[in-house]
């Protein structure tokens, strides 16, 4: 396999270790936004969150929680945007899902979630909650 992310766990590409347990490893990425910028990995192959199960999902989500609990208690950012790239369109550009903690330091110039994008489309929130009924 080609995945720059399971080269990383199998020792083949070296990394800064924040922390890892048996589900997920966390490293400081190399091209950060922010000091303190880490990617959370599931040490499982998969290539978006639709492909994983619930079960690999929650695992990840215990380690990603605890990830984030040690950059906070080592950096002691502000605050911090924790979140996924989910598939190409959404900007994911390695194929193996992962997620991102941005460590937030007051007047950093950043944005939150909702400066991502600003195209709400021509349906009402009320017109869309039809389609989840």
């Amino acid at each position: 396999m080609n995945c720059i992310f399971c080269k990383i766990l199998n020792k083949e590409i070296p990394n800064y270790t924040v922390y890892e347990d048996e589900n997920v490893l966390a490293f400081l990425d190399i091209f950060p936004c922010a000091k303190g910028h880490t990617v959370v990995i599931p040490k499982k192959h998969f290539e978006n969150l639709w492909n994983m199960s619930v079960e690999d999902f929650q695992a990840v989500s215990t380690g990603l929680r605890a990830a984030a609990g040690r950059v906070q208690a080592r950096l002691k950012p502000d605050g911090m945007n924790i979140g996924i790239n989910n598939g190409e369109v959404a900007g994911q550009a390695v194929p193996h899902v992962h997620w991102h903690i941005i460590p937030r330091y007051t007047g950093d110039g950043g944005g939150n979630m909702h400066s991502i994008i600003k195209n709400p489309g021509d349906q009402t929130p009320v017109a869309l909650s039809e389609l989840f009924k």
